[in-house]
């Protein structure tokens, strides 16, 4: 396909509904920040707020490494009124394997499994209340899509073994898989891919240890090569509401908002495989009992008089 995107000096967003669901810090908040510069209404999910308060911007506290928490997010946000939803939560998986209390390996929960939840929060609602002929909701997919990376569906969880980038990889292909199959699941919104590649942010913060020398040194480099959050985010931002992808679903788009391929070997049947897993262990992360005795989807017990 063409591409001729609208540049974002000349882009107007105004009456747009922005949903960035990792949109406190890196490429959402940067991206964040461009959409509501164009006049967009933007909501932010994330766990701290870094910016000062503006007009046509809202945030919504949530710690998206629990699925309960971000199952309750999604079902009490305004989808209705939303045009886009970018989700871009995510991080690297630790030299050593993290568990968190719902018992899911830490970087699949956050940089994958709290997506699946969102999307299914979010359901048949998302875009339903705009005016009639609105285009068609959009969801955009945060990973690195189309780099050759399957995972591992009969391990999801690294259970069996663990090394960080091969349970990393189990996040790159569950979010690829997300894109090419979430349509047949959640009926509506179009899915696409986005692929930003080496940017400079706090992602590798979680491997290589938040302020070690290891971590400056590396983001240093990234830095001085590769392209900044924000002229990353002055690509994508046009893209996110192009008019081109209308009536299209399962694109993906690399680093300066171009289509690319995906993963050779992600067919109908083996996409359908991953997200089967990924249902299986978002439904165990939901009914595991918490502290007190209720499962995650229960209120806490009630103290007794």
């Amino acid at each position: 396909m063409t591409l001729r995107l609208t540049p974002i000096e000349q882009l107007d967003l105004s009456g747009k509904k922005l949903a960035v669901i990792g949109g406190t810090n890196g490429l959402g908040r940067a991206i964040a920040q461009q959409a509501l510069a164009r006049g967009a209404d933007v909501t932010v999910v994330g766990r701290r707020f870094r910016d000062a308060p503006a007009a046509r911007l809202t945030f919504v506290a949530a710690d998206l490494s629990s699925m309960s928490e971000a199952t309750r997010v999604a079902r009490e946000l305004p989808a209705e009124s939303f045009d886009v939803v970018l989700l871009t939560t995510g991080i690297i998986a630790a030299k050593t394997r993290e568990e968190t209390p719902e018992q899911v390996e830490r970087d699949v929960a956050i940089s994958y499994l709290s997506r699946l939840a969102i999307l299914r929060g979010l359901g048949s609602r998302l875009g339903s209340a705009r005016e009639t002929g609105a285009p068609r909701p959009r969801v955009f997919v945060m990973g690195s899509p189309g780099t050759g990376n399957l995972g591992d569906p009969g391990d999801l969880n690294s259970e069996k073994a663990y090394r960080s980038m091969v349970a990393h990889a189990n996040t790159v292909a569950g979010n690829e898989a997300l894109v090419l199959g979430a349509k047949d699941r959640f009926p509506g919104p179009a899915f696409f891919g986005l692929a930003p590649y080496l940017i400079k942010t706090d992602i590798r913060s979680n491997l290589l240890g938040e302020g070690s020398i290891a971590h400056k040194l590396v983001e240093t480099a990234v830095g001085l090569v590769m392209q900044s959050p924000e002229t990353y985010a002055k690509r994508i931002v046009p893209l996110l509401f192009a008019p081109e992808l209308e009536g299209r679903t399962g694109l993906m788009f690399g680093h300066k908002a171009q289509p690319i391929l995906p993963t050779q070997g992600f067919d109908e049947a083996y996409v359908d495989r991953y997200l089967s897993a990924s249902e299986t262990l978002l439904r165990q992360a939901l009914t595991r009992p918490r502290p007190g005795g209720t499962r995650p989807d229960q209120p806490p017990h009630s103290p007794t008089p």
